[in-house]
This record gives C-alpha cells, structure tokens and sequence, in this order.
C-alpha cells in the first residue's frame, strides 16, 4: 500500500498541492478539511473530512491515519500548530510525522509581542512591539492582532490617532512603528538537528489583502544569513517563512516568522529548497546533511492568479 502524505486544512491551497505533487511524485497525497464542498478535494487522490480541531480525539486521528497510511502530515493553517506540536511525539511514535516546530518554538513566533521580545534580547533587529502606543514614538504606526496571522484585522500607515481608534476592535491589539521600504518573505528549512538547511529570500513585489500577488526571488545573503541564525536560536523545525522590511537606509527590521508554509512559498520550493522531499527523507531517519542547497542564480517570477477547472 503505497504511503500516503496528508495535507492539513487544504481548502483552496491548490498550488501548495501541486508542488507537493511535483517534489514528491510517488506519495498519495490527501486533501483534509473539516468542509467537504473545498477546491481542494479536486486535486488529490483523496479527501478526507475531518472534524473541528476541538473534538478531534488523538486516538481517532491515528486510527484513521493509519487507516489510509498517513505517514507524512503538512499542517497549514495557523491555529493548528500548536495543536500539532504537542501531538507530535505520540504521532511520531506511530510512525506518523508531522512537520511542525515544537510547541515553545510555536508559542514564541505565534504570539507577536512574545517574538519581539525573545528576539530583542539576543540582540536581533525586530520591529519594535508593545501593547501600549505611548511606548512607541513614530510617524505612523501598524496595529495588528497579537496572535495569528494573515491580513485580518491588519491596519498599516495609520495615525497615532487612527490607531487608538481602531485598537478597542481587536481582541488582543498591539502596535508597532510603520516602517516605509522594500517587503521580503525568506522560506528556510530546518533540520532536525537545529540547523537551517537553506534560504530563500523574496521580494514581495505587489500585495493584496496581505498576500502576494507578484514575488520575485532576489540575492540577499545578508538577509537570508540573518533568518537562519535566527530560526537556529528559536530552535525551530521545517518549513517556517519570515517577513522582513528593508528600510531606505538599507537596514533590515525582522517583522514576524509564520512557523508554516505560506502562500507564496511554492516559488522558494521551485528555486531549490526542496522542503517536502527533505521532510521525508528526514522522517525516515536519512541524513540530509550532505545534500547540496544552492541559491538561485537566475531570478523567478512567481504571479498569483484565479485559474478554471473544467471537469
């Protein structure tokens, strides 16, 4: 029975999918949504409907992954990675392998005040974070939730006076100073062995409700130098992204770190870091040490767009 990858919270992550399919051709590979009428269903060898993540019962989920022989797991959606985290030694001790940090190194780059400080006190250039706007002196200023991630709730070159406004409609605001320059997103991989396996930066060339619709790989090796050391001190593991402003004077500011695959991370998987199939490769106790990652000489232009299905 051929072995079988499941993709969490699938819903319309159709190019995250194919790339999959791509990286790792021989793996059946499941689609998991707790919505059966999702687009992702299309494009996988199977579906599998799933229940709400509060009464999902461990003992169900491996029953079932087991079932289907589930030996791989992608969890894509924020709010179950923790989750996931804490399950996945007991997972592991069925043979089921999740890629996902471990749950301190979740609760650091999910709680965004949490993240600016664990980064501030290693000396880092984060973003400056606080719950109150009196400690932050700026032109203009971010306000966004403390917890999650994505474009909801998000509100970005306000003023001071806008912000305070706005922040009683948040559950758990915090505010940061807007800071005007160059927007990059660079992809890592870790290894299990605490070391980050590679870097892909990219230039977020047009955004839209927070994600980009246009991304072009870009050679920033101070950039890329600068996320690994920092995914090497949160202790992180697989495929996690960051996002970082350039200000005009050329100066990095580490903004957040979605300990996940993101949106437009399939263009890092196309330019060399092979996250899925060294995920595996891992899973199943092979050293990856000595394989060769090499940054992309020629750059790659990724666009963002609706495609039809006629079936």
């Amino acid at each position: 029975m051929k072995q079988s990858l499941l993709v969490l919270s699938a819903a319309n992550k159709v190019p995250l999918l194919h790339i999959i399919k791509q990286s790792v051709p021989n793996i059946k590979l499941i689609a998991g949504d707790i919505s059966s009428n999702v687009i992702s269903r299309f494009f996988v060898d199977d579906f599998w409907e799933m229940p709400l993540l509060k009464d999902l019962e461990i003992d169900y989920f491996i029953a079932n992954c087991k079932n289907q022989n589930v030996k791989y797991i992608i969890p894509t959606r924020e709010g179950e990675l923790l989750h996931f985290a804490r399950w996945k030694e007991s997972l592991k001790k069925e043979d089921i392998h999740v890629m996902v940090t471990n749950a301190k190194g979740i609760a650091v780059t999910s709680d965004k005040l949490l993240f600016y400080q664990s980064l501030k006190k290693y000396g880092y250039p984060v973003i400056k974070t606080s719950l109150n706007i009196a400690d932050i002196e700026s032109d203009s200023y971010v306000v966004k939730e403390r917890a999650g991630a994505g474009s909801k709730n998000l509100y970005i070159n306000i003023s001071k006076e806008e912000a305070i406004r706005i922040s009683p409609q948040l559950n758990a605001p915090i505010f940061q100073p807007y800071i005007g320059g160059k927007e990059y997103s660079i992809d890592v991989y870790m290894m299990k062995n605490g070391k980050a396996k590679g870097a892909i930066v990219r230039e977020r060339v047009l955004v839209i409700n927070g994600e980009s619709q246009i991304t072009r790989t870009v050679i920033k090796t101070d950039l890329a130098k600068l996320v690994m050391e920092v995914a090497e001190t949160l202790n992180l593991y697989g495929h996690v992204m960051f996002q970082i402003v350039e200000d005009i004077k050329g100066q990095p500011h580490i903004i957040e770190c979605n300990a996940r695959f993101g949106g437009a991370s399939t263009l890092s998987i196309k330019a060399g870091l092979d996250s899925f199939n060294w995920f595996i490769r891992e899973s199943n106790k092979q050293s990856i040490c000595d394989m060769k990652f090499k940054s992309p000489v020629e750059q790659l232009t990724q666009i963002r767009y609706s495609k039809d299905l006629i079936i």
